[in-house]
């Protein structure tokens, strides 16, 4: 028996170019080409339309959507992707002008998140937001079934009845999911305080999608990540342990790469799979230097994680690691250099580094710069350590920094101050009450 190839589809992609985004306009076209193209889609054309204001009916305006069937027919296409979000209205009134399918910015990246979730967890996270998408696609989606004969007292027109019968079974649908993550979501919350309860800092690895997370993980940690040019490579958070220059030990967690206009039925589903970046000691904004979109980037994932209470502005220390360096120019390659030194300057401290996880630019130094703001994030703890009490000096040795020790020849008694996280000075406290001291010492060192 012959086997018959499946067919390709073409798609075109069409972003909607308003004037005050013109200057990202190129970028996004890109972006959207290859969110298409990363679902198998065979490209058939991919261009910018200027738009003065959106038309609530159609989106374009009936002269460009007369214009734009021609060129779709011209190019036969079976798909067309607006990068924007469309109502439902719009949605089917361009389906019924252009006879293809229409897919909408949000159905894509729904499209693609539900082919790469591979864990129980973000299948039923991707599976809940693509429902409450296609809730709102309900809206007048029936209008063929429309009350096309009178009742009386209970009864009700067909159209009516279909429209109520399938919001009834996608909430039955919705909350079976979200009792299934409830539970997915304990257990997620257990490994958390698990996690938290042992003397390690964690660490997570946020950008843009594409930026070299993964990469940048597996080179760290010796991992097997997936890790490949395409956009969300990586869905489900991934968690190493990694032991850095002076023996500290951290967990770096690997999270899903943030994007534009982030669906928001997105970010509601994933919200616990992104508390393992809102819960993290430190932050590593992995940035693509190589990006020519590259500011509009970076602002793209400080919304992001502003949405999910994250980073600076809620006093989550972040370093910046400008990747991908080795595919810049001498010339581009210093500017960044440059513009690191002097971010680093002002704030007095290591906060942008450019990197290379390909090439291994630059890691050594990273890893030190998270060792040393894990160390500006602890508490120095002046102690008197008995000689019987060498089970204290040993976690100490283990999970901290000595900043000074004196012993007492006398006494054999050790006095000394140690430089210890936040999270492992509590520790400390709770294993050895008898021995920690009330308060930190204000840090001299």
């Amino acid at each position: 028996m012959i086997e018959r190839e499946a067919p390709v589809t073409r798609a075109t992609v069409i972003h909607p170019g308003l004037r005050d985004h013109m200057d990202r306009a190129d970028a996004r076209l890109e972006e959207a080409s290859g969110l298409a193209e990363a679902l198998d889609m065979e490209l058939a054309e991919a261009f910018i339309v200027p738009l003065r204001k959106i038309e609530p009916g159609r989106y374009f305006g009936r002269g460009k959507v007369d214009e734009l069937k021609l060129r779709l027919t011209e190019t036969k296409t079976d798909v067309v992707v607006i990068d924007a979000s469309l109502t439902p209205i719009q949605q089917r009134n361009l389906e019924k002008a252009w006879q293809v399918k229409v897919v909408d910015r949000t159905g894509l990246i729904l499209e693609i998140f539900g082919q790469r979730a591979r864990t129980k967890e973000g299948v039923l996270q991707v599976e809940l937001a693509r429902l409450a998408y296609e809730r709102s696609r309900l809206v007048r989606t029936w209008t063929h079934l429309e009350r096309q004969r009178g009742g009386r007292g209970f009864l009700a027109g067909p159209g009516e009845t279909q429209i109520e019968t399938d919001r009834r079974l996608l909430a039955d649908k919705m909350a079976k999911l979200r009792r299934q993550l409830d539970e997915v979501r304990r257990t997620r919350a257990l490994h958390r305080k698990t996690r938290q309860d042992t003397p390690f800092p964690t660490v997570a690895l946020v950008g843009y999608t594409n930026a070299g997370k993964s990469t940048l993980f597996n080179t760290l940690t010796g991992a097997k990540v997936l890790a490949r040019d395409m956009p969300f490579a990586t869905l489900d958070p991934t968690v190493r342990a990694v032991k850095l220059p002076r023996g500290m030990q951290i967990l770096l967690s690997d999270t899903v790469g943030f994007i534009t206009d982030l669906p928001t039925e997105l970010i509601a589903a994933f919200r616990a799979t992104l508390e393992e970046v809102r819960d993290a000691d430190i932050l590593i904004h992995v940035i693509d230097a190589s990006d020519p979109d590259l500011e509009g980037r970076i602002a793209d994932v400080e919304s992001v994680l502003k949405a999910i209470e994250a980073g600076r502005e809620f006093d989550q220390p972040m370093i910046e690691a400008w990747n991908k360096a080795d595919l810049l120019d001498a010339e581009d390659f210093e500017e960044v250099e440059l513009e690191c030194m002097l971010a680093n300057r002002k704030a007095g401290r290591v906060v942008k580094l450019p990197i290379s996880a390909v090439e291994q630019i630059n890691l050594d130094s990273l890893m030190a710069t998270i060792e040393t703001a894990l160390a500006e994030r602890g508490e120095v703890l002046h102690l008197v350590l008995p000689p019987q009490e060498g089970r204290a000096m040993a976690w100490l040795l283990a999970n901290g920094d000595v900043l000074r020790a004196t012993r007492n020849d006398e006494t054999g008694e050790v006095e000394g101050d140690y430089r210890l996280s936040t999270v492992d000075a509590g520790r400390f406290r709770a294993q050895f009450p008898h021995l920690a001291a009330p308060l930190p010492l204000e840090d001299p060192y």
